[in-house]
């Protein structure tokens, strides 16, 4: 009787992680048009002269949920990435790879998810980073994540940030 006790408390347990994962926001639209919102992305970008943070990755991807918590969890991350970027979540799943898009972003999958594409305010890709470069241990690094944002925010790029200008 107790182990029937302790399975089904088990069943329990699982059914109710399952249905409150299910519950939690999703930051990837699987439905989305990446070219569409790109386009609508430079838009913005060129109006608002941010660049655009492409987020490649997928609701499947926890080391995805773990960068998305750890920048809204900070403070100086979160201004830093709104001031100086549009960002876009893009979908990358086993039932809608959006493979059209790929090759004109320099197949970014090919470094592991979630990666990150970062094009200006035009839609000229200008970097690709992998997310391995600023984890560490079992999260992300904030320092590294700050350094990141920053080197390539639009001041940044025109050389606004240089020490010495």
């Amino acid at each position: 009787m107790k182990k029937l006790l302790i399975f089904a408390s088990f069943i329990l347990f699982a059914f109710a992680s399952q249905a409150q994962e299910n519950t939690k926001e999703k930051l990837y639209d699987t439905a989305a048009n990446p070219q569409t919102d790109i386009k609508k992305a430079i838009i913005l970008a060129k109006k608002e002269h941010k660049n655009i943070l492409l987020q490649v990755g997928g609701n499947w991807c926890i080391w995805c949920k773990r960068f998305h918590q750890t920048v809204a969890g900070n403070d100086t991350l979160n201004q830093l990435m709104q001031q100086n970027y549009v960002v876009l979540h893009v979908n990358y799943d086993q039932y809608n790879k959006n493979a059209s898009i790929w090759k004109t972003l320099g197949y970014p999958q090919r470094f592991g998810f979630p990666v990150f594409v970062i094009l200006d305010e035009s839609g000229k890709q200008i970097h690709i980073q992998n997310s391995s470069y600023l984890e560490e241990g079992k999260g992300y690094n904030n320092g590294k994540i700050e350094d990141f944002f920053n080197a390539w925010t639009p001041a940044a790029i025109q050389g606004k940030t240089l020490k010495g200008s």
